[in-house]
C-alpha cells in the first residue's frame, strides 16, 4: 500500500552500512523511497546512487563535481527534513552528531548504526530523543539483538550479554600481536564492514563501544552488560532476566538482516537475496570469556563509560587517530591501545558536559593524540 511507504536518509550511504542498507532497498521494491542520500569523499559512487535512486536530495563533505538532479544540503537538514521519515545514521566517528541531534529534534525514527556518537553524547543524545518524540532503532547487530528480546518484556533486563567473535586474532600471544600487519587485522572472520570498525573489532574497542551503547540505548548500568566471545557470531546477544530465564537473538553473520529489521520495524518481510543457517550445519555454539590483558581496549571503554563526562568522547577520538595511524602503517598493533590510553590520562573529564563540551573534547583528544604519536613513528 502507498501509505505504508517509508521515505528514507542515508547518512553514510557510500560507507558498508549505507551500501548494504541499499541493498536492503533493491531487495524490497515498492517498500521504500529514498530521498536523501549522504556521503563523505567518494563522489563517485554517491553519484551512482544518485542516479539509481533519484532522491530529492544529497549532502557530501569532500570538494568535487555535485551529483545532478538533486538538492545538496546539510547533514543537520537531511536529517530533519519533513520529507524524511526513517533516518538511517551510518557515517562513522562523530560527524553526524549534529544530525542525530536534529533528526531527535524533529521527532524521527533514527536507524541508528554509528556508535561512536551515542558513546560521545549518549546523555544529550537521549534527552533529545525523549524531548522530541523521537525513537532509535539500532542498527548495530548485537545492540538489534538486545532490542529483540526485549520486545514484549515488561520487566528491565536483569543483565544483558554482549557476544563478540573475538576478532582475527583470538587467542593469540601479546608476542604475536605486537607483529600484526593491516592486512591480517582488516581480515575478518565473520562480518563484512568498513576499515575503521574492522579494526576495531580486532582490538575488541568495537564491543567496549558498544558496552557503553547498550548502557544509553537500554537505560542499564555499565555493570549490567558484560561481553563472551563466540567465535560462531550466529548467538548476536543475550538478555537475562530476573528469573534467571535468558533469551537469545540468533542469526547468519549479515549485517543486512538488522538493517532490514529496523528498515521494517515492526513487520518481518520475506528477503530471498538474506542468507539463512542451515542448522545441520551448525556443530558447535562456543562461548569463553574475552582477554581483557591482550586486549585492553575494552577494558579502556568500560573504564570510560563509568566516569563518564567527556571521556568517553575523548576515547573515541583518540581511537580514530590511533586506527588511523595504524591503517596508514605509522604504528604498530597494539601501539593503539597505548596511545588511547595515554591520550586519556592527560584529560580531565568534565561532568554534564554540553554539546559543545563534547566536541571540544573530541577535538583535544585528536590533536593530543597526534602530538603523542610523535609524527607516528613505528
Amino acid at each position: 500500500m502507498a501509505s505504508e511507504l517509508k521515505r528514507l536518509a542515508v547518512l553514510g550511504s557510500t560507507g558498508s552500512i549505507g551500501r548494504q542498507t541499499l541493498e536492503v532497498v533493491r531487495a524490497l521494491p515498492g517498500r521504500f523511497r529514498v530521498v536523501g542520500l549522504a556521503a563523505g569523499s567518494n563522489l563517485d559512487l554517491l553519484a551512482q546512487q544518485v542516479d539509481e535512486f533519484r532522491p530529492r536530495f544529497a549532502s557530501y563533505a569532500a570538494p568535487g563535481k555535485a551529483p545532478s538532479g538533486c538538492e545538496l544540503i546539510t547533514l543537520e537538514e537531511m536529517a530533519s527534513h519533513p520529507d524524511a521519515d526513517l533516518v538511517v545514521i551510518a557515517t562513522p566517528g562523530t560527524v553526524s552528531l549534529g544530525a542525530i541531534m536534529a533528526a531527535a529534534a524533529a521527532g524521527k525514527t533514527i536507524a541508528l548504526a554509528n556508535k561512536e556518537s551515542l558513546v560521545a553524547a549518549g546523555g544529550l543524545i537521549t534527552a533529545a530523543v525523549k524531548k522530541g518524540g523521537a525513537r532509535i532503532l539500532p542498527v548495530d547487530s548485537e545492540h538489534s539483538a538486545v532490542f529483540q528480546c526485549l520486545l514484549g518484556e515488561k520487566q528491565p533486563p536483569r543483565r544483558i550479554i554482549l557476544t563478540a567473535s573475538g576478532g582475527p586474532f583470538r587467542g593469540f600471544p601479546l608476542e604475536r600481536l605486537a607483529s600484526v600487519t593491516v592486512a591480517q587485522a582488516l581480515d575478518h572472520p565473520s562480518w563484512r564492514m568498513g576499515k575503521k570498525v574492522t579494526i576495531d573489532s580486532a582490538t575488541l574497542m568495537n564491543k567496549g563501544l558498544e558496552v557503553i551503547e547498550a548502557h544509553w540505548l537500554f537505560n542499564v548500568s555499565i555493570d549490567e552488560v558484560s561481553v563472551l566471545v563466540h567465535p560462531q557470531s550466529i548467538v548476536h546477544s543475550m538478555v537475562e532476566f530476573a528469573d534467571g530465564s535468558v533469551k537469545a537473538q540468533l542469526g547468519f553473520p549479515d549485517m543486512r538482516l538488522p538493517i532490514q529489521f529496523a528498515l521494517t520495524f515492526p513487520d518481518r518481510p520475506r528477503n530471498a537475496s538474506l542468507p539463512r543457517l542451515d542448522w545441520a550445519d551448525v556443530k558447535e555454539l562456543a562461548f569463553e570469556p574475552p582477554d581483557m590483558d591482550n586486549f585492553p581496549c575494552l577494558s579502556l571503554a568500560i573504564y570510560a563509560g563509568r566516569v563518564g563526562g567527556t571521556i568517553p568522547a575523548v576515547l573515541c577520538a583518540a581511537d580514530e587517530v590511533a586506527v588511523e595511524l595504524f591503517l596508514a602503517g605509522r604504528i604498530g598493533f597494539m601501539d593503539i591501545p597505548r596511545l588511547v590510553e595515554r591520550t586519556m590520562e592527560k584529560h580531565s573529564p568534565g561532568s554534564d558536559p554540553s554539546l559543545d563540551d563534547v566536541l571540544a573534547a573530541g577535538d583535544w583528544a585528536r590533536q593530543a593524540a597526534l602530538e603523542m604519536a610523535g609524527g607516528g613513528a613505528k
